[in-house]
This record gives structure tokens, C-alpha cells and sequence, in this order.
């Protein structure tokens, strides 16, 4: 069984079973991978603990992750690219495979990009989640500066939390433009609101980009299969 540390937000742990279902090779119901999804949105704030020094969301990450292994969960993911700053923890002394959402983004990278945009939270960005996991590939990585992340970038995912997915959508397009202008290959979108923002006003930038939430979805599904 898959466990899926959710809630991070509810709205993209949704749209990453989706996307989970629609990257399965199945022609029925039976073929599909069974899931066990813990959506908690009560978990303390990423953003939170890594900005501003506020509670630790380990605790209840590693509560989660026991409990989905307490179910039977024999693979888990973690469909949230700033909770990866913890994912050291959370694989401590855990039983079982862990889907690393950044090494998942990796394997959808066009072969031979060098130079690729991510767009992500200020904590992603802060804490360095994809260059940790990048260092070794010779990918250099840019980021939109601090006037696109406070006008568009935080925006467009506050508003996606609220559900108001039009408008981050197009809060978000013109900065994604701007890094593809400035000559990104690709631009990833390290957030899981990122995706659902670009999705709701069918953007035309989107196959220009890397969906985090997508890569991590057939991630799974590959590590499922090859069980």
C-alpha cells in the first residue's frame, strides 16, 4: 500500500491522487495502487518553522508516517516540496521506501538541461531542498527575485489555498514567463498549489514546466510497479 503524508495543502494532496490514478497503467479497478492517504492540514506551518523559527513540523510528520505504516503502508510520498526539508528525519530509521519528490522532478528534467527556474515557497528556496539534491547533476538553478516572489509567486498559492485557483493562475504567468524569457530550458514548479494554479486558467506555459506534483505521482507509480 502507498501512504501519502498529506494535507499540505488538501487541495494538492487531491490533485496528486489524481494525477497518481491517471499515471497508473490500469484498465480496472483492481489494477490500480492501493492508497492510504493522511490528510492533515493541521500540521504546524513549513514556511513557519524554516522563516520565522515556529514550531518544528517533524513531530507531526513522523506521527503521520507512523501511522500510515501502522496501516500497512509498504511505500510512502509526501506530496509537499517544503516538507522535504524534514525528509532526512522522516526517513530515519524508517522500514520502508520513501519517494523523494525532488529525485522524482529530476527523472521528468529534459535530457541535458542545464539551466532550469524554480519556482517554489521562500522556505523551499531558503532551505535549499533542490540544489541538496541537484548538486551533483551541473544544473544551475534560478529563482524569481524577492519583487516576483512578494507580487506573484506567494500570491498565486495564498490563493490557491483559499480556492480562488483563476486567480493565482494568472498572478503566476507572467513570472513563469519572465524565467523562460530570461532563458530558463524549463521551469519547475516546486510548490504543489503551482501546478493547480497554471491547470485552472489552462495556461500555455504549461509544457514548459516540470509539475512537481505530476513527477512525484508517476514517481510512485514506477517504484509501485517495480515491487
Amino acid at each position: 500500500m502507498l501512504g501519502v503524508i498529506g494535507g499540505m495543502g488538501p487541495l494538492a494532496t487531491a490533485d496528486f491522487f489524481r494525477k497518481l490514478i491517471d499515471a497508473t497503467p490500469a484498465a480496472t479497478d483492481e489494477e490500480h495502487i492501493p492508497v492510504l492517504i493522511h490528510s492533515v492540514p493541521q500540521v504546524p506551518s513549513r514556511p513557519g518553522a524554516i522563516l520565522r523559527g515556529g514550531a518544528s513540523p517533524l513531530p507531526a510528520l513522523l506521527a503521520a508516517r507512523d501511522r500510515l505504516l501502522a496501516a500497512g503502508a509498504t511505500l510512502l510520498a509526501m506530496p509537499c516540496n517544503t516538507a522535504h526539508h524534514w525528509y532526512a528525519g522522516l526517513v530515519d530509521g524508517c522500514p520502508v521506501p520513501f519517494v523523494h519528490i525532488v529525485d522524482a522532478v529530476a527523472e521528468r528534467l529534459p535530457a541535458g538541461a542545464r539551466d532550469i527556474a524554480v519556482v517554489a515557497t521562500r522556505a523551499t528556496l531558503q532551505s535549499r531542498v533542490f540544489e541538496a539534491r541537484l548538486a551533483d547533476r551541473g544544473i544551475r538553478l534560478a529563482v524569481p527575485d524577492d519583487a516576483t516572489y512578494d507580487r506573484a509567486v506567494q500570491p498565486a498559492i495564498d490563493a490557491v489555498k483559499r480556492g480562488a485557483t483563476r486567480e493565482g493562475g494568472r498572478l503566476l504567468e507572467p513570472a513563469i514567463a519572465a524565467l523562460l524569457d530570461e532563458g530558463a530550458a524549463v521551469v519547475v514548479l516546486a510548490c504543489t498549489e503551482l501546478p493547480i494554479a497554471l491547470d485552472s486558467i489552462e495556461s500555455t506555459l504549461r509544457d514548459r514546466c516540470v509539475d512537481s506534483t505530476d513527477a512525484l505521482a508517476r514517481a510512485c507509480v514506477r517504484a509501485w510497479m517495480s515491487r
